[in-house]
């Protein structure tokens, strides 16, 4: 009986923790203010730059970005502990593929992007991420 009820108690605590962290990081929206350097959420203006930072470690967060098309863009990959294939890059319409270093952030210079969006993968092509350019 007694280990009956701590197979049970364990099992509710599996689930519970389950539950808590696949609702701990929902995907932001994003957008961009182009009149100052201030930030919403993933994109930022920097000395006339647009700055896309996506997160890398286990796929890529946010994994979709809006951006304004025609602006010259530098995407940002940032990256703590990165062991995975998500510390590979390929944005094949480009021609990019990069490794990413395991921790710190790794810029990647579009140009000045058209609009459209842009699609890229991690090195094995399990994860995947976007941009928007409007």
């Amino acid at each position: 009986m007694k280990s009956t009820i701590i197979s049970i108690v364990i099992a509710v605590i599996l689930i519970g923790g389950a539950i808590f962290l696949s609702n701990r990081n929902p995907q932001p929206k994003t957008d961009i203010n182009t009149e100052n350097a201030t930030s919403t959420n993933n994109v930022t203006m920097e000395n006339g730059k647009q700055i896309i930072s996506i997160t890398a470690r286990g796929g890529y967060s946010p994994r979709t970005s809006t951006a304004k098309a025609g602006i010259p863009t530098v995407l940002r990959f940032v990256t703590n502990g990165a062991f995975d294939c998500s510390s590979s890059i390929r944005i094949p319409s480009m021609g990019i593929g990069k490794n990413l270093s395991q921790s710190g952030s790794t810029d990647i210079d579009l140009g000045s992007p058209k609009v459209g969006t842009l699609p890229g993968t991690c090195g094995m092509g399990m994860y995947s991420f976007s941009v928007d350019f409007q």
